[in-house]
């Protein structure tokens, strides 16, 4: 539930282990603010109505594009634009905070196995 008590961002992603399972930290009017782990590929995918945010915390992230590759250090961020297909990758485990309108399904116009569609608060 959104609250006033300060977030402790470092002890929230020591309350859980899995990877590609996001959950919601905070919420700013119609924003969520998320964390999750992420090691491995994740698959091609889009949303057409919102942006994302992604901020590293621990770890290198590459996103791909259908024509380029970004990667990104502790301390950086992207976002990547409504409509634009992009792949997370992480060869090793990356913390990330994501910010993104609250409903954004996770894995966009993809639905499969990891697919989140109710987020739990931490």
């Amino acid at each position: 539930m959104p609250h006033t008590d300060a977030v402790n961002v470092a002890q929230k992603f020591s309350m859980f282990e899995d990877h590609w399972h996001p959950r919601l930290i905070a919420r700013v009017n119609d924003t969520d603010v998320k964390i999750t782990k992420l090691q491995g590929e994740f698959h091609w995918h889009q949303h057409d109505n919102e942006d994302e945010l992604f901020f590293v915390i621990k770890g290198r992230l590459l996103m791909q594009f259908r024509d380029r590759d970004v990667w990104l250090e502790p301390g950086e961020l992207i976002v990547v634009p409504r409509g634009v297909e992009h792949k997370p990758v992480a060869p090793e485990e990356v913390h990330l905070l994501l910010v993104e309108p609250s409903g954004t399904l996770n894995t966009g116009n993809v639905v499969n196995e990891r697919t989140i569609a109710e987020l739990e608060w931490i």
